[in-house]
This record gives structure tokens, sequence and C-alpha cells, in this order.
């Protein structure tokens, strides 16, 4: 059986702290951040968190799974994962080879956030820090490739990859002050990296 734990929601909403007293570019960025329903973004993610949270939870309950379930702001998403519990294990079946199964869990879980709050979600899940892992090998190897362009000033394509991954190349390769594209069509989009002008 898995549980949440109660100060996940909590928790996320306690990590962000407003200021006592706004200044012009506060009340301006708050402002920014209030959708029509007078609801702020942040309420709107932790939200999104507890959605998630509950329809994860039913679906590993249904499956007899275990999991504890971690909810989370990153950044302009919410981020939830599924972590071992004292019952046994993240269910790792539900990662599947190359992440398949854990992005269509993911895409469903997004789905029953949209269902619930009318707005399409951009939440990240993980499942047994499959993601964070897959991230650290992907800036590793993003840092060799960009090396490798450096050196040769020639471009350098990767293996396709998913939406996520493709992402994470990307944003090193911006770091490093290089240029990436996107070539090719899903399920076979990969990245290029451009050695620079």
């Amino acid at each position: 059986m898995s549980t949440i734990p109660e100060s996940a929601p909590e928790t996320a909403a306690a990590e962000i702290t407003e200021p006592q007293q706004p200044t012009t570019e506060a009340t301006a960025a708050e402002a920014e951040e209030t959708s029509g329903s007078g609801r702020s973004k942040t309420d709107q993610l932790v939200r999104e968190g507890e959605i998630a949270a509950d329809f994860l939870e039913g679906l590993l309950d249904i499956a007899d799974l275990s999991g504890d379930l971690e909810v989370d702001i990153e950044g302009s998403r919410a981020a939830i994962a599924i972590v071992d519990s004292e019952d046994g294990p993240a269910p790792r079946r539900l990662v599947g080879p190359g992440g398949q199964v854990l992005d269509a869990l993911q895409e469903l879980t997004r789905l029953a956030v949209q269902a619930e709050t009318g707005e399409r979600s951009r939440l990240m899940l993980d499942v047994a820090g499959y993601r964070s892992d897959r991230r650290s090998a992907l800036v590793r190897t993003a840092r060799s490739v960009i090396e490798e362009v450096r050196a040769s000033g020639e471009r350098r394509e990767l293996e396709p990859m998913t939406a996520f991954e493709r992402k994470v190349i990307h944003d090193e390769v911006l770091a490093a002050g290089l240029v990436s594209e996107s070539e090719g069509v899903e399920p076979s989009r990969y990245v290029v990296i451009l050695p620079s002008a």
C-alpha cells in the first residue's frame, strides 16, 4: 500500500516564501503569476501535485505496488516522485525500457490533472530516481561531446532521445556557449551540437 507523506504538499508550499513588504517589482511579478481565477502560480502547482499524488496513489493501490510519493515544486513545474517505502522498493517496472513506461505514466498523470483543473499540466514524474540518474548521465555525455565539437570544429549528432533527454542536452550546450538543434521526427528525434560560429 502506498502512502503520501502528510507533510508533502505543505513542504512544497512552505519552501516558497513571500516577502513581508512587496516591492513594486515583486507586486508586478505576483500579478503576472496570478491567473484569472485569482490563484497564484505556486498555489496552482501545489494543487497539481496534490491531484497527481492522489491519482498515482490510487493507481499504486489498484496495482498492489509499493512506493511512497514525494511532491515538490521544481522551477515552474510540479514534481512527483515514486520512491521506496517501508513496504518495499519503488516499482522499477513503472520505468520500462528506456523510460517508455515512465513517459506514458507521466502523460496519464498530466491528463488526470488536466481533467481536474481544466488546464494543461507540465508536471514531471520520476520513479525510483530514474530521471535524476538519467539526467546525470546525459550531462556527462553532453560535456564530453561539447569538448569533442570544440576540438574538431565539426557538428556532432547524438542518438535519438525523448523530449526530456533532449532538453537536458540543450540546456548543457547552451550553458557551454555552443548551439544545438533537434532534428528528425518522433520517436527518432535527436540533438545536433554545432560548433560556435
